[in-house]
């Protein structure tokens, strides 16, 4: 049998007009702005009529650690959402933007696979509705300012040598990470050395998706922090006078975005921080205006439920008030034969030894989830190669651990094959109910609050601050910033800050190497292990695959 790529199957889809499917749940034209025929906008009038309607129930899809044999956590979001409306509910999907760093690099875009997909598809994964771009332009902004106002007399008393704010790209540029600024003539400015993170790293992207309306946007924005002056007092955004000029490039891009899946489920896919260097999840205005428009909201959040899941949890729900009712927690027979031992080229072989090595990371993820008090229904992406005997030996384990247990085969059959699973979901939204409760109380120093992290969720036994963290993290507290959560920046591939430390290791430190506040985000990273800001290209990217024919037609992208 012909398996055809994720690109073929999108293209071949037949979409319908966005207006059309913004229609299905009670938009009109008029509260969209169109980005051509098939994406647009919701206007800042519509989002304001939202406020006093009734919020619907919200899902949430995370999964197990993720591994090269691939997890396909956006593919069961996408497809649980076209369950449910097959169903008989009204579901809208609420995602995350792809960043271009991963499209051109090793692990390609987020628009969902197979028959559980988010369309246009290319447009979505290169440069959709320019979000990113005017996040970057906002960033650079800044950054621009900040040295013009060192070279202008430098009136701010800018200590050059305590500068913390990056400039920004939206690509996998390794040799940007560490860089000297202002060589050449006295009028080329000052010379110093400078960073680069990746665009879905910076803070404005973060505050873009925690920022409620434009008036709290542009708060946000007033209290980042720059740098220092010669006195170690903060220097922020609003004392460089940036602030209007960033939200002006902002003031399209904080609109949610409407798509549609291959089975015209409308889906909001607005925002895009990545989980393992930032908070991971989609925009807080898009997912609350989900729960006004929909019956059923599912979202995602990024990579293992050790990251996105906890950032969600403890931040996102924090900051905008919102609780969960439910959660899928997706895992697949390969995934955890792989952290049982097992090499990928032979995952497709039944292991049941390996399964029970490896299902311990599965183990964990429960355990964690369980302690947000939320209901939990595991659920199986399901492969081809997957036997009975393993899916069967999966349910009876999850089963034991007090959670539900569903197959989902929507890579294959879209929301036909999600079915199984949206019933399991229904029945909890409808019999059971969520106690919804963050990890850690904000009155917490900050020490305290990562090792509740480090311990309850990722399993160490202890933390290890390096260097200069303990001097950060007392500045930071001495600001008055020592009530803000944790965003923790760690390896997605293991539990620990080690991504060779598979399956559910234990005994093991973590290695907290940097702090710093991102104000108007409102939250304190936290860089453990060797994670870098700045992811770099691998040796094969996807860019060489990916081209485009005289017909505009874009091929490789997956």
């Amino acid at each position: 049998m012909e398996v055809k790529s994720d690109i073929e199957i999108a293209r071949e889809a037949v979409m319908e007009p966005i207006g059309e499917v913004a229609a299905k749940v009670g938009i009109s034209e008029d509260n969209l702005e169109f980005y051509g025929k098939y994406k647009a906008k919701l206007t800042e009038e519509y989002l304001r009529s939202l406020r006093d309607k009734k919020d619907g129930k919200l899902v949430l899809v995370t999964a197990i650690n993720p591994t090269p044999a691939g997890e396909g956590k956006t593919t069961v979001t996408v497809g649980l959402g076209q369950a449910l409306n097959r169903l008989g509910k009204k579901t809208v999907i609420a995602l995350r933007e792809p960043s271009l760093g991963p499209c051109f690099g090793i692990k390609g875009g987020a628009a969902g696979g197979g028959y559980s997909q988010v369309v246009p598809m290319d447009d979505l994964n290169l440069h959709f509705t320019g979000d990113f771009h005017a996040i970057t332009a906002a960033n650079n902004l800044l950054a621009a300012l900040l040295d013009n106002s060192i070279q202008q007399g430098n009136p701010l008393k800018i200590d050059s040598r305590n500068v913390v704010w990056k400039r920004c790209e939206d690509m996998n540029d390794r040799v940007l990470r560490n860089i000297v600024v202002g060589l050449g003539k006295k009028a080329d400015g000052t010379v110093r050395e400078d960073h680069f993170v990746i665009t879905v790293a910076s803070e404005i992207m973060a505050i873009l998706c925690l920022s409620s309306d434009l008036a709290d946007l542009k708060e946000r924005l007033s209290k980042i922090v720059v740098a220092y002056n010669y006195d170690g007092e903060p220097v922020t955004a609003k004392d460089l006078q940036a602030v209007g000029a960033m939200a002006a490039l902002l003031k399209d891009a904080i609109k949610p975005n409407i798509i549609q899946t291959l089975e015209h489920t409308p889906a909001l896919v607005h925002g895009g921080p990545f989980a393992n260097i930032a908070h991971g999840c989609n925009s807080v205005r898009a997912t609350k205006a989900a729960l006004k428009i929909g019956d059923i909201v599912v979202t995602e959040a990024g990579f293992g439920a050790d990251l996105g899941a906890e950032k969600f949890l403890d931040i996102k729900c924090r900051a905008a008030d919102l609780k969960p009712d439910a959660v899928v927690l997706v895992a697949t027979v390969r995934a955890l034969k792989y952290n049982g031992g097992v090499a990928k080229e032979d995952l497709k072989e039944e292991n049941l030894e390996a399964l029970k090595k490896g299902i311990v990371n599965l183990e964990k993820h429960i355990e964690n989830l369980q302690k947000y008090g939320v209901p939990v229904v595991v659920t199986l992406n399901s492969f081809i190669t997957d036997t009975p005997a393993e899916n069967a030996f999966i349910k009876e384990f999850v089963e034991q651990k007090g959670c539900r247990f569903a197959l989902a085969r929507v890579w294959e059959k879209g929301g036909e094959g999600g079915e199984e699973l949206g019933k399991q979901v229904l029945d909890i939204l409808e019999n059971e109910e969520s106690h919804y409760a963050p990890i850690y109380d904000l009155s917490l120093s900050i020490k305290e609050k990562i090792e509740k992290v480090a311990k309850e969720i990722y399993g160490a036994s202890g933390v290890e601050y390096e260097g200069l963290v303990d001097k950060q993290i007392a500045k930071i507290e001495e600001m008055g910033y020592g009530n803000l959560p944790v965003c923790m920046a760690k390896t997605q591939y293991s539990l620990s800050d080690d991504p060779k430390l598979l399956g559910r290791p234990s005994g093991f430190t973590m290695h907290v190497r940097d702090v710093y506040v991102s104000a108007g985000a409102g939250f304190v990273v936290v860089l453990t292990g060797s994670i870098m800001t700045m992811p770099g290209l691998p040796k094969r990217p996807a860019a060489f695959d990916i081209d485009v024919d005289e017909n505009g037609q874009i091929t490789g992208l997956f």
